[in-house]
């Protein structure tokens, strides 16, 4: 959750304060580790829930604020964007009906959340990625009015020096770059917490390290962003580029991102972990100090160690290392942040239940993890997971390969069981927790893949928004009902919500897939270009993707009514002939407004910008083939034959 209860602005003078107070925090931490003032012998789990806010047609709506008024509940709380939301569940003690109770509170909060979203005439989904995000929706108006996040902003785009830049490639590729953090708002997650003891921190956090990978390659649930298929689990990519403050100096240098896996395994202690991450990353968030931690602690207090909390809020490792105070006893724990939220309570539990019977029984099956595994191949097992989920290729314990699916069912699940029931979990919770994840993993159907296969089957069908909206509307109606990924069948465009939230806006229909022509280029290129793709319209653009003039069939016609030949028309460029002052809309603008536009203005062409660059073109067809196609759906909701 972070703290944010931060000043509105961060004077030098603030920050040394801070380092400060930050220092004394880690000082204060070493002999809370040496004098044993920490809490052992106590093992226990939790958990934070993400999810976004939906309107009723299944695309982000920033109405945060007005959820949580609603709800008037402590255990829920804002993130980064006005269309996220948070719920915190109570910690449990590892052991008996542990995750039944943690299911049912987390039931019990999503239904609190549904009803109040709801009522404000929304929805909620649990999704890693919203598959109906639109970079539209990313700008800082969205961003929650925190003065946290604000400076979080403020400071990664000064340590960055420009625009945050984003390349993934999956099965399509995404290279685009934006002036904000606030793509990070797109990833949404189910974070898991595991107690631990000081003097077997790094023991345990080794093996966190090394589970990770498969636990993710049965989790993935987010392979779509803004419209592109990419990794199986998008999120790792897109969270790491999202808030990557280095510059191209330091990017260059080879420096750490804030968002990484780690580079080594943990040979000693927690502090291992702090030190590093204080001597790599600047400070950037600041909070006044607390009282002196080490006057606290001979009073016998435990201290809230508040600037070590917040700087370790601002290092975003995938299994990160946590102190905390409860009940005025200190503890340490380790979050484990690669789950993504969804598809549904009993698929996010048994996820969780297969991390934590792992923990318990690798922890127990190897004194120490390091000496069987190299940590390049549970790092380099981490990404082929991302990547390609169940069907990563993973180098195991001793060297051995497997794919993610047979390592899962042949060895990892027999030893999750073992796990769960040592330390006294109740064996009906056992089988119903893993069971779902065995199924899943023998079926092959992670939330990601359902997605993927469900946008194969819609292929050709309706438009790219129609298909996205309906994976969430489909998603969403499912999540009610509560039944597990692996039982879901292919989404289709009938789950969509029904047409009349389709082609709103221009955004909905807008031809992407361009053929343009650059002002230099010969005429004779966009005149084939018209007869290669039967077209009429051909925008004109520089090599940064700006608009600068269209051409259109008719001025061709006036070319060749000029009587030119061959040898004349080669020295005649697109530039000559083109229209400058070109008549633009955004993605966001409504399909009635771009109609009594290209009325207005006698055109048959709108091309689509947005933040300066050329994304898409809608024509009179299209606008034909929207009306055509509203008329066969409305026909077809009356039972009428088409």
């Amino acid at each position: 959750m972070g703290e944010h209860d931060l000043p509105d602005s961060i004077d030098a003078l603030r920050l040394r304060r801070f380092m400060k107070a930050l220092l004394a925090d880690v000082r204060a931490l070493e002999r809370m580790i040496r004098d044993g003032m920490l809490e052992t012998g106590m093992r226990r789990i939790g958990a934070e829930q993400e999810m976004f806010l939906v309107d009723e047609a299944g695309r982000p709506r920033n109405m945060a604020l007005d959820v949580l008024a609603r709800l008037d509940d402590p255990a829920f709380t804002t993130e980064l964007a006005q269309f996220n939301l948070e719920t915190n569940l109570s910690p449990q003690v590892f052991g008996s009906d542990c995750l039944r109770r943690m299911e049912t509170e987390l039931r019990e909060n999503l239904l609190k959340a549904r009803a109040a979203a709801e009522s404000a005439g929304g929805g909620i989904l649990l999704s890693g990625i919203l598959p109906t995000l639109r970079k539209s929706d990313l700008t800082l108006d969205a961003m929650v009015p925190n003065p946290r996040y604000r400076q979080l902003n403020d400071a990664m785009a000064a340590l960055r020096g420009g625009e945050f830049n984003f390349l993934i490639k999956g099965i399509d590729e995404l290279e685009t770059t934006h002036d904000n953090v606030m793509l990070e708002s797109c990833n949404t997650s189910f974070q898991i917490h595991f107690q631990v003891a000081p003097h077997e921190f790094a023991k345990l956090y080794n093996v966190a390290q090394a589970i990770t990978a498969p636990v993710l390659a049965a989790a993935v649930n987010s392979p779509i962003l803004l419209g592109r298929r990419l990794w199986h689990e998008t999120r790792i990519a897109l969270f790491q580029q999202s808030v990557d403050a280095r510059s191209k100096v330091h990017q260059n240098r080879g420096l750490r991102a804030r968002v990484s896996f780690g580079d080594h395994w943990i040979h000693d202690s927690v502090m291992e972990i702090f030190r590093e991450d204080i001597a790599r990353f600047r400070v950037l968030l600041a909070v006044d100090a607390d009282e002196d931690p080490d006057a606290m602690l001979d009073r016998g207090e435990a201290p809230p160690l508040t600037a070590l909390r917040l700087h370790n809020g601002t290092v975003y490792r995938w299994n990160r290392a946590c102190y905390g105070v409860a009940g005025g006893q200190a503890h340490l724990r380790i979050e484990n942040r690669v789950l993504p939220a969804g598809p549904t309570v009993l698929d996010q539990m048994a996820n969780a239940a297969f991390f934590f019977g792992l923990m318990s029984a690798l922890a127990e099956e190897h004194d120490d993890i390091s000496e069987v595994m190299q940590f390049d191949h549970a790092k380099d097992n981490f990404h082929a997971a991302a990547r390609a989920g169940l069907r990563a290729q993973f180098t195991w314990i001793g060297g051995t390969q497997y794919t993610a699916q047979d390592l899962i069912l042949t060895h990892l699940l027999p030893l999750a069981r073992y796990g769960l029931l040592d330390h006294g979990i109740d064996t009906r919770d056992v089988d119903r927790y893993l069971g779902v994840l065995e199924d899943r993993v023998r079926s092959g159907q992670t939330g990601a893949q359902w997605m993927l296969d469900s946008l194969s089957n819609m292929q050709g069908q309706g438009t790219a928004d129609e298909r996205m909206r309906t994976l969430v509307q489909c998603a969403r109606e499912r999540q009610k009902v509560g039944d597990p990924i692996h039982t879901w069948k292919p989404a289709s465009l009938d789950d969509g919500g029904g047409w009349r939230h389709s082609y709103l806006k221009v955004g909905d229909f807008m031809t992407t897939d361009l053929f343009t022509v650059q002002a230099g280029d010969v005429v004779d290129l966009a005149a084939s270009l018209m007869d290669w793709r039967h077209i009429r319209h051909v925008p004109v653009e520089d090599n940064q993707g700006r608009l600068v003039g269209l051409i259109s069939h008719r001025s061709l016609l006036r070319l060749v009514g000029q009587g030119l030949g061959n040898d004349q028309r080669e020295h005649v460029l697109v530039q000559d002939v083109m229209k400058r002052n070109v008549v633009t809309v955004s993605p966001d603008t409504p399909t009635l407004e771009a109609i009594e536009k290209m009325r207005a203005h006698r055109v048959g062409s709108l091309p689509i910008v947005e933040d300066g660059k050329l994304v898409g073109i809608i024509t009179e067809r299209d606008l034909i083939n929207v009306s055509a196609s509203l008329f066969e759906q409305h026909l077809r909701e009356q039972g009428q034959r088409v």
